[in-house]
């Protein structure tokens, strides 16, 4: 059934989707917002440490549902197995209104202006796509700004010398600090370091109405009781709603992006709440399901002018599939370390984003957040029993009295790593579902293992009496970090989307999500992907006014 006609839909209510409702509907646009999962709240997400979003280990308190979404995930070595959302290989994104914003970590970095002229710094890698943003870091500025104040920012980075030019500080100070960061800030400065607070989205004093930080353990993973951490749930779509001007439908699953006999946009169909198919025309289709899943509608949606499906004329969509390889060290101490303040992070390094010989790019350092015992017990060394008397033991002992530091790498895209859809395995909805594959780059191997070995010199510094590394492998990479598969770029033999999102061949269709990121940083994406946001749907209201 059709219903009455609107100006925009937007498909995903996650970080992109979120900001983009905001803007088109203040600006005047009726808008539609298709979130396949609901409203979800600190109520629905009990503190239990087995079933956070992290650990992965009973399901998802955030969505999406284990029996309804199914994947198929082909290993380094060929082999294919189903996977689901509480498993691992599933590369899961939460699926409810603000997406992974309600249960982050709420690192709110912006990339290094050297993250956006990868090709440029670093020449062309052989098994690569490494190539530069259509733009750089001047052109993103204003709008990372944007994002720090109004959906709200603590920290402070200006410690850091490596940055970007930034015209305004941070519109909140940092959280005070742990006793891991007032352990770590001196060894870093006797290495000749650079220490400084880590920008969160987080309110560290009372902000827009909500109250700061209580500092609990239950922090990333799961959402916050108090509403002090910072997503589109409860900043930008509260907004867009209250113009008026726009319509959040929760529990709708989008089935393909309709188009006319002459190949143009028209809107979308979706499976409501209860299931039931309906179509949305719509004058502009906006896509913000994340890589994965907003690659997956793309090829899902296909015309006898597009057989392989939207945006996809050379083969580019589902390509180049990033989520970020994670490295770094443990230390243990004889004190305790731990003070059971959260969120736990807090101090970071950005000394070996760049220039670090012989590798590509680098990544910024960490202390890790909050772990609680269960991901501990995780990452204790090979060496110490998984149960029994000696596990208890240490964990007894060094629990409280470890560090972790950790962080992103840069990583070289690859043309293999990709999604598809599976030609077998359906979804609830009987639609194909994502098909995973692909390796991780040798290169990205090689500068995980670097920052390693940087980690742990860190960490021995300030003081551990063992340590140990968490390194990077070559299995596939695309975590909740995932981006790439409809990069943008000029030419539209070898990229998905423009400079403003829109789909090539269409003027009508844009993507607005991390899925565009030509390369993906060294660092947790979240505020480029809401800045990008907030550029490219300005452009898009732009656009609208000179056309009406």
């Amino acid at each position: 059934m059709a219903l009455p006609r609107v100006n925009v839909v937007i498909v995903g209510a996650g970080a992109g989707g979120g900001v983009a409702a905001r803007v088109l509907s203040e600006a005047g646009l009726r808008v539609a917002v298709l979130e396949r999962g609901g409203w979800m709240s600190a109520a629905d997400d009990r503190k239990d440490d087995l079933r956070n979003q992290r650990t992965t280990a009973l399901g998802h308190p955030f969505g999406p549902d284990d029996e309804r979404n199914p994947r198929v995930l082909v290993d380094i070595n060929g082999v294919e197995r189903q996977v689901r959302p509480s498993g691992p290989g599933y590369c899961n994104n939460a699926a409810c209104v603000g997406g992974g914003t309600l249960s982050y970590g709420a690192m709110a970095w912006r990339f290094h202006p050297d993250d956006f002229r990868m090709r440029s710094v670093y020449g062309r890698i052989g098994g690569g796509t490494l190539e530069d943003w259509p733009f750089g870091y001047d052109e993103l500025e204003p709008y990372y700004e944007q994002a720090e104040w109004e959906i709200g920012v603590s920290g402070d980075d200006s410690a850091n010398p490596f940055k970007g030019a930034r015209r305004k500080p941070l519109p909140m100070p940092p959280l005070p600090p742990t006793r891991e960061y007032e352990i770590l800030k001196p060894a870093a400065l006797r290495m000749g370091l650079h220490p400084f607070d880590i920008p969160m989205l987080r309110n560290s004093v009372p902000y827009q109405g909500r109250g700061a930080c209580m500092r609990c353990r239950w922090c990333v993973g799961f959402a916050c009781e108090i509403d002090a951490k910072n997503g589109t749930q409860n900043t930008v779509i509260p907004r867009a709603l209250a113009t008026g001007n726009c319509e959040l439908r929760t529990g709708c699953m989008a089935r393909e992006i309709l188009t006319n006999s002459s190949g143009k946009v028209t809107g979308v169909a979706y499976f409501d709440e209860s299931d039931r198919l309906q179509q949305q025309p719509a004058d502009v289709v906006v896509v913000a399901g994340a890589a994965i899943e907003s690659a997956r509608l793309l090829l899902n949606s296909r015309h006898r002018l597009f057989p392989h499906g939207l945006g996809n004329r050379h083969d580019w969509v589902g390509r180049n599939l990033q989520g970020h390889t994670y490295t770094g060290a443990v230390g243990l101490f004889e004190q305790v370390t731990y003070d059971d303040a959260g969120p736990g992070a807090g101090i970071a390094i950005c000394d070996f984003n760049h220039g670090n010989p012989g590798v590509v790019g680098g990544g910024v350092l960490c202390n890790e957040f909050i772990r609680l015992p269960y991901q501990f017990a995780r990452q204790i060394p090979a060496d110490v029993p998984r149960w029994g008397r000696e596990h208890k033991e240490f964990m007894r002992r060094y629990y409280r009295r470890s560090i972790t530091i950790y962080g992103p790498t840069q990583e070289v895209p690859s043309f293999e790593c990709r999604v598809q859809l599976d030609p077998k395995v359906r979804d609830y909805w009987g639609l194909p579902v994502a098909r995973l594959s692909g390796r991780n780059h040798p290169k990205n191997v090689e500068t995980g293992t670097a920052m390693a070995v940087k980690a742990e010199k860190w960490v021995k510094e300030a003081g551990a009496i063992r340590t140990w590394l968490i390194m990077p492998n070559l299995g596939l990479s695309g975590g909740q970090h995932q981006a790439g598969t409809c990069r943008m770029g000029s030419d539209p033999k070898t990229s998905v989307v423009d400079a403003w999102g829109r789909v090539h061949d269409f003027d009508n269709l844009y993507v607005m999500d991390g899925s565009v990121h030509v390369t993906n940083g060294g660092f947790n994406p979240v505020l480029t992907i809401l800045a990008l946001a907030y550029r490219n749907a300005a452009h898009l209201a732009r656009e609208w006014r000179h056309r009406t």
